[in-house]
């Protein structure tokens, strides 16, 4: 057992690096300093657990962002007292907007040396304010066994508060007296039995804690008459994308409506499996003589809203009744609309409310006429609610006859309105598509459009905020690649763009990233991550010289002061940046080249493809364009 017994200081962050390990603890990304020292050299003695040593402490909180978004677990970020803490905060705050579990520990002196102009000591209880799931300050060190159980007990229920109802941030702020280097202090006779440390550890775990799923009312039946419902497949990241759209596409097919699909949604790449997707739905709702006919009585929204402004606002014009099907706590609707929040999975609801099972639990074990044995029970847990109608004039409906009746219902029931949607689908995209195959400028928009169809299968793709988000949302194609999107929506900032997605890519395959040039300037200091990034990161850099984004507000129409205040153009010369810290720059000059780069992809190393763009212009064609396109359509 790796117990380091020089000092009670040592004692007590091996027992606590020790205790993570057993937990599931896999990576530390930790920043340096005095104070923190103890931890750091228990975490670097852990052979398990990879510890990652980052300068800057805002871009070391966020590639443990990206790490654990990639990894769905736990990751440890560790800091020095004073204000190395503060620059987490940003991490803070899009760990617990998106969901993302991130262990904080904030070394700090002993309460004895606080408020006394000791140095390098700020106030750092309750230091990211009510952003973390969970945070508290641990005692000073002790080698006295009860203290260590306590110590053990409170790592525990940090890791599960990490995880568990929501995942999120944990801060625990840790005091440590001197010596903060390992030096031999303690008396063997002062420490506990070995009998008493080998059982401190067990009955530690990381096995996941079994997650809960409380009846919900049923409001299949509701969904089931409905001949103008909707389902919107929003921002997500989910651990089984397969699994997630395969349970969305179920779904759709059942009710017989169609799934708008976020191009952050791993739908859009999983179009294969569903027939009734609609990707093109921003631009069709930008004909005011569509959007009135298209209203819906009944929307699922699945996660979090689209990107989409047109989308927000046609809902909050139309009001329709709406369910949010996501297991949080959160409230996720900003419109405020008639909404109810079913706290599970798609997948779970998919499973506990199917249409077989309703019928299943209302007649009981179901048989086929040529065999009169009992069906095998199915999957779910009969939730409560609606029984599904399952017999016909009187007469019991066969098993096999029931199915195929399932399978038609969304046909039968919905098809005007569901073959609405995808005929205006068929018509944006047969224009859309040959527009961006044919243009030969270097337009924003057409890389987002091509990523869509160039990546290798099951390519990690991180999407920076600002435009990039919505040039994806505006154009990237349906496809059958399982590409896996990451992104920062949580907070919707800039800040530790490139940090993030270098977290995500970190012994992942090989990854890209795409990005605008001020959200990468802003993130620079994650180049110094070089050294130690394992795996391979491809940077498609739009570079329009400023903030894109701003030119689609109305504050563009006023310069100035729009340029050097809104804009903000830097003016930097990206493959002298690149060389300063040994990163690979390629210019761009045709999207051939452009293809070619990005299939296959390098095995290792960090590298930008820098696209030069002409900021106003790309933005004046999207605002032209993409309105004379959705003039043009109609419902046939």
């Amino acid at each position: 057992m790796p117990i380091d017994f020089r000092n009670i200081n040592t004692v007590w962050a091996s027992i606590l690096t020790e205790t993570l390990k057993r937990l599931g603890l896999t990576t530390a990304v930790i920043c340096p300093g005095s104070r923190s020292a103890p931890l750091a050299v228990a975490f670097a003695q852990q052979n398990q657990i990879e510890s990652i040593p980052v300068l800057d402490e805002r871009s070391a909180a966020f590639f443990a962002l990206g790490i654990a978004k990639a990894t769905q677990r736990p990751v440890v970020l560790l800091c020095t007292s004073g204000t190395a803490g503060a620059n987490f905060y940003p991490a803070v705050i899009e760990a617990k907007e998106s969901r993302v579990p991130l262990l904080i520990l904030t070394a700090d002196r002993p309460p004895e040396l606080r408020d006394c102009h000791s140095g390098q000591t700020i106030d750092q209880l309750k230091l990211y304010g009510h952003y973390p799931n969970w945070q508290t300050e641990l005692s000073p060190p002790s080698v006295g066994i009860s203290r260590l159980r306590y110590l053990r007990q409170t790592l525990v229920h940090a890791w599960e508060r990490a995880l568990f109802p929501t995942p999120g941030p944990v801060h625990l702020n840790i005091p440590f007296r001197d010596p903060l280097a390992p030096l031999q202090q303690l008396d063997p006779d002062t420490l506990p039995s070995p009998f008493e440390l080998e059982e401190l550890f067990t009955n530690l775990s990381h096995s996941p804690l079994p997650i809960t799923h409380y009846p919900l009312p049923s409001p299949y039946s509701e969904w089931q008459q409905c001949d103008r419902g909707i389902i919107i497949a929003g921002v997500a990241q989910p651990q089984h994308p397969r699994n997630y759209c395969d349970a969305i596409a179920h779904l759709s097919q059942t009710l017989g409506w169609p799934v708008l699909a976020e191009g952050l949604s791993p739908v859009r790449n999983n179009a294969d499996i569903n027939p009734n997707l609609i990707s093109t739905y921003d631009l069709i709702l930008r004909n005011p003589k569509l959007a009135q006919p298209l209203t819906p009585k009944m929307v699922i929204q699945i996660g979090e809203l689209p990107t989409s402004k047109e989308l927000r606002t046609w809902l909050d014009q139309t009001q329709p009744q709406r369910w949010i099907i996501d297991p949080s706590h959160h409230n996720l609707d900003p419109l405020h609309g008639k909404t109810t929040h079913l706290r599970t999975t798609i997948e779970q609801l998919v499973t506990t409310l199917s249409p077989i099972q309703k019928a299943r639990d209302t007649v009981g074990e179901l048989t086929d006429e040529s065999n009169p044995s009992p069906t095998p029970p199915l999957r779910g847990d009969g939730l409560s609610g609606t029984p599904f109608p399952c017999r016909e004039g009187g007469r019991g409906v066969r098993f096999s006859e029931f199915a195929n009746n399932i399978g038609n219902l969304g046909e039968n029931s919905t098809s005007g309105y569901l073959k609405q949607w995808c005929e205006l689908e068929a018509q944006v995209r047969s224009v859309v598509d040959p527009k961006m195959a044919t243009m030969t400028q270097l337009f924003e928009g057409k890389a987002a459009w091509l990523l869509s169809q160039i990546l290798p299968p099951d390519t990690p793709l991180f999407i920076a905020n600002s435009m990039p988000v919505r040039d994806v949302e505006f154009f990237w194609q349906p496809n059958n690649k399982r590409i896996q999107p990451f992104f920062n929506r949580g907070a919707n900032g800039i800040d530790g763009t490139l940090s993030t997605a270098l977290g995500m890519a970190h012994r992942h395959q090989s990854s890209v990233m795409l990005t605008g040039d001020l959200a990468l300037l802003h993130d620079t200091n994650g180049f110094l991550l070089i050294n130690k990034f394992v795996g391979h990161l491809t940077i498609v850099l739009i570079n329009n010289n400023g903030g894109g984004i701003f030119e689609m507000l109305p504050i563009s129409q006023f310069d100035p002061p729009f340029e050097e205040f809104f804009a903000t153009p830097q003016n930097i010369n990206f493959a002298q940046l690149c060389m300063t810290y040994g990163v690979e720059h390629q210019l761009i000059k045709s999207w051939e080249q452009f293809k070619e780069l990005l299939n296959p992809l390098s095995a290792a190393g960090i590298r930008v493809l820098e696209l030069q763009t002409n900021r106003k212009a790309d933005a004046k064609w999207r605002k032209e364009y993409l309105i004379k396109l959705a003039s043009g359509l109609k419902i046939v």
